[in-house]
């Protein structure tokens, strides 16, 4: 039979794993942690498995370094999408973002972070090498960095600029209605919209 120790260990195990995800503090994961005890054992089955499928059958894209369920992602799948254009962001999750105001059709190459010289995070860790190696056959034609508007993100775009630059291809910056210091994650579609359509070239 469980011990109430025991028990009490199963509590705090489950509080310090949640407590371990972005964006949950103490109380936030108190709250998961009740609900959790509360809701029906199916509930937290389908929870779990969740969790173990999207570990399991989610992957990096070989190409452009988003998300992906078959050997490539769905953007670099689809034969229907620009091939002149590549849009540089920082993390799969900002492809999402600019995918649902609906005003990008081209392809996308995740960085993987962005330069931070305090994190020790230079071009070396980022997948700038190969952005560089899609640009060498000189089927793209304009570059769009998409990096977030903050002191890294634009570091990040500065960099990626001059790199770009003796390729002969264009390189432009989303326009300036995302408020700075903000994250492409947070943004409205209407103005990340907006900032697409009238990006400028640096």
């Amino acid at each position: 039979m469980t011990s109430p120790g025991n028990d009490g260990r199963a509590l705090q195990r489950l509080l310090d794993e949640l407590g371990r995800l972005p964006g949950i503090g103490p109380k936030s994961a108190q709250r998961i942690a009740y609900h959790l005890l509360e809701a029906d054992a199916e509930e937290a089955r389908r929870l779990a498995q969740a969790i173990l499928e999207v570990k399991q059958q989610v992957h990096f894209c070989p190409v452009c370094f988003s998300y992906a369920t078959r050997d490539t992602c769905d953007v670099c799948a689809d034969a229907s999408r620009d091939r002149t254009s590549i849009c540089v962001v920082s993390e799969p999750r900002d492809v999402t973002a600019i995918e649902r105001t609906g005003a990008y059709h081209g392809l996308y190459h995740v960085l993987g972070g962005v330069i931070s010289p305090m994190d020790k995070i230079g071009p070396e860790q980022l997948h700038v090498r190969e952005l560089l190696a899609r640009l060498a056959d000189g089927e793209v034609s304009e570059v769009i960095l998409a990096t977030n508007p903050d002191v890294e993100g634009e570091t990040t775009a500065t960099y990626l600029s001059r790199v770009i630059r003796p390729l002969g291809v264009r390189t432009s910056r989303l326009a300036s209605g995302l408020p700075v210091g903000g994250d492409l994650e947070y943004a409205d579609e209407v103005t990340l919209g907006r900032a697409i359509e009238e990006r400028r070239e640096l």
